[in-house]
């Protein structure tokens, strides 16, 4: 077996979730800069996410075919530069628009096969996965907060070339990661895709994977937005970001020690749980610290916890033939459809609703996913077949 290159699976999840740090807290900024309204700055969000519907599912079914997932992921990285390349020459939502659907088309076709890759490499240490993907949470931390710090003092109109510097990075990692001996087609055992994936309690695994992304559609889209609003300046809304991704990192770096103790329905029970309540805080008092503070914590729960059993129930879920094509579709259902569905709805009523209501819309979503979860999810009664 292949020594697991540490360094470079990290050093990817490094640079992709800086990048992810660059533009999440940022990017509604920086289109706020052209002066779009809310309307305009929602839709646009809405792109981003879109083409999670499409781009991962098609690149997973050729993953899946060929095998040729790490080619797949450096190719997928070099265009996503050549793309994102026109954003400087783009000062209206049409051009912008037309570069976020290029570049991210490319962009999230990257993440959920080198999830693939990464869990390749791990072999029967699947249980260390979090051990790697917390670097993304500290290449997130590093960039929220450096850029948070930049911007009260440079234009936010910068931002596109450090997101292009990011993306370079990306793809230059992307060539030094080797293939693991495990990654060459899978032969066809058990039940194929399209049965697995009408199993009831998969079927309803997707479901909370949507409106959990579709619940964090208000936050990723107006978050920056709002703390400004309230008075915060951008250093201090970079370091709100990054409390939330701390809390993050601490709970990958236990994740296995949880998973083991608790099991994964009981960590998807509470943290949903955490959700509505997070929300719920967000929207009511953005303007008191304290809470803004114990809402980001639970960013642990609601990002932290709910990705890292998403992608153990996805292997749990599929065969080995089949786990392209379920990590394409967690990604393409809940970051695509959920989050595309949550910042479009949330551009729409932001305005007339205000932030109050538009956060009770987000919990809502995430209370009907936790009444999902509690009736269907139940990993142990649902083997795949090898």
């Amino acid at each position: 077996m292949l020594k697991l290159p540490y360094i470079q699976l990290s050093g990817f999840y490094f640079f992709y979730f800086a990048l992810l740090g660059a533009l999440v807290p940022y990017w509604s900024l920086y289109l706020k800069a052209y002066g779009f309204g809310a309307e305009t700055i929602g839709m646009l969000m809405a792109v981003l996410h879109g083409t999670r519907i499409v781009a991962p599912n098609i690149w997973g079914w050729i993953a899946d075919k060929t095998g040729q997932r790490l080619r797949i992921v450096r190719v997928g990285a070099f265009i996503t530069c050549l793309f994102f390349i026109g954003i400087f020459w783009q000062n209206d939502a049409v051009g912008i628009g037309l570069v976020m659907l290029c570049f991210s088309f490319f962009w999230n076709a990257v993440l959920p096969q080198f999830e693939v890759i990464t869990l390749s490499h791990l072999g029967d240490q699947r249980d260390k996965y979090s051990q790697i993907r917390l670097w993304g949470s500290v290449g997130f931390i590093i960039a929220v907060v450096v850029l948070g710090w930049v911007f009260d003092w440079v234009s936010v109109t910068w931002l596109p070339a450090v997101m292009l510097g990011l993306m370079v990075c990306i793809w230059l990692n992307a060539l030094l990661v080797p293939a693991p001996e495990t990654l060459r087609p899978a032969k066809e055992v058990g039940d194929g895709f399209l049965a697995l994936l009408l199993r009831p309690q998969v079927i309803a695994f997707f479901l909370v994977c949507f409106l959990v992304q579709f619940s964090h559609g208000a936050y990723y889209t107006f978050y920056s937005v709002l703390m400004e609003e309230v008075g915060f300046s951008r250093s201090e809304i970079g370091l709100l970001w990054a409390v939330g991704v701390i809390a993050e990192v601490i709970i990958f770096i236990y994740m296995h020690r949880m998973i083991a103790r608790f099991g994964l329905r009981h960590i998807m029970l509470v943290s949903l749980l955490l959700c509505i309540i997070r929300w719920q805080l967000i929207g009511q008092w953005p303007d008191t610290l304290g809470l803004m503070l114990v809402a980001q914590t639970f960013h642990a729960a609601t990002f932290g916890c709910l990705h890292a059993v998403g992608i153990a129930l996805v292997h749990h879920y599929f065969t080995e033939k089949t786990h392209g094509q379920g990590q394409a579709l967690f990604s393409s259902f809940g970051f695509g459809a959920g989050g595309a569905a949550g910042a479009l709805v949330s551009g729409l009523v932001w305005d007339d609703w205000g932030a109050s209501w538009t956060f009770s819309v987000s919990a809502a979503a995430c209370a009907v996913a936790l009444v999902l979860a509690y009736v269907w999810i139940y990993p142990e009664k649902v083997q795949q077949k090898r």
